[in-house]
């Protein structure tokens, strides 16, 4: 039994979807994180890539029917009283795993417990028991209505879509194909004009490449401030489309820092700091431009580190010349170009 009270709330978070360096995809999801005493409950998983079942991109029935279930109005989804906490972003066969625990009431309060990893419909607590997780007590009145808020409608619309400005066409095209399988909707244009304030609203980002001059860009943003749109500006780095990519998956994570698992990345004279505020599994990729503009690609680290700033040397091939560096978790994604 759990005496003390824990805070309960929710906010919105996303998978970070990406174009893997060897040529999948990884898909973006926004979804809408439990957040206890404070802080995503996610990031008590260290090396956990996963959602919660509370996603935007599900159809409406879908989700008031996960909210109602976690409000215990409706029979829990699993034996023993126990219910999906996070699951698989790609899928939601409970094959690929999921984090469970047993939700009940308690007099006017809720209690969830027993968390547990599992991969069919019962869970080992002995052997894939989350031992050092909850149990959590929350305020009913509290819980009831953070999740009740979502049935009202008052949670925001956290779907993605992005504006592509450039000269280079075949690059556009790519990087909107790359998108769009990820789940994120692009449009392509030269410019803004004559376009209507309505059809501005619809996008969460604008993406400028090299070759859009100044007088250009700043027309654009004119047009989104007179239609007071409040997007993201992102100037791309370089023609590569998965730099691209993740360069637009930073712009669209709005999340508040105290929220993010990378929240610093810097690279020069050979190495790169990378700032981790809970631990979790961290890729960093670099990219670079050769002298004859082909892309090249190499991956640095992959590995789980722990709460604090880590030094990681660079492999001089690899930064030599125009390059830049992504580092990764399963919801954020932060760059940089390598100074010299």
């Amino acid at each position: 039994m759990c005496a003390e009270y824990t805070t309960f709330g929710l906010a919105p978070a996303m998978r970070a979807g990406g174009v893997l360096t060897d040529g999948g995809y990884q898909v973006h999801r926004d979804f809408v994180d439990f957040i206890v005493d404070g802080r995503p409950l996610l990031f008590r998983l260290s090396d956990l890539d996963a959602v919660s079942p509370l996603a935007s991109d599900v159809p409406p029935a879908i989700f008031t029917a996960q909210v109602r279930s976690l409000l215990l109005e409706s029979a829990a989804p699993l034996p023993g009283g126990r219910y999906v906490v996070y699951g698989c972003p790609e899928c939601e066969d409970l094959a690929c795993g999921a984090v469970t625990a047993v939700i009940r009431r308690d007099g006017e309060d809720f209690i969830w417990r027993d968390f547990a990893w599992q991969t069919d419909e019962h869970a080992d607590l002995d052997l894939n028991g989350y031992h050092g997780i909850g149990p959590f007590r929350f305020r009913g009145a509290e819980y009831r209505a953070a999740l009740s808020a979502l049935l009202d409608g008052s949670a925001p619309d956290t779907r993605r879509r992005v504006l592509l400005i450039g000269a280079r066409v075949a690059v556009l095209a790519r990087l909107a194909a790359a998108l769009r399988t990820i789940g994120v909707g692009a449009d392509i244009a030269h410019d803004t004009d004559a376009v209507p304030a309505d059809e501005l609203r619809g996008y969460d980002a604008v993406v400028f490449g090299r070759g859009v001059g100044e007088r250009e860009r700043a027309a654009v943003r004119d047009a989104f401030e007179r239609a007071r749109v409040p997007v993201a500006f992102v100037d791309g780095l370089a023609p590569i489309v998965p730099l691209l990519v993740a360069q637009i998956e930073r712009a669209l994570d709005r999340g508040p820092v105290e929220r993010r698992r990378l929240t610093g990345l810097t690279a020069q004279r050979g190495t790169a700091d990378v700032d981790v505020s809970s631990a979790c599994r961290v890729t960093l990729t670099a990219y670079r431009l050769d002298r004859f503009a082909r892309a090249h690609i190499h991956e640095l680290l992959d590995q789980v580190l722990e709460p604090g700033r880590h030094r990681i040397a660079l492999d001089g091939k690899a930064v030599r010349g125009q390059s830049f560096l992504v580092a990764r978790t399963s919801g954020s994604v932060l760059v940089t170009a390598v100074t010299h």
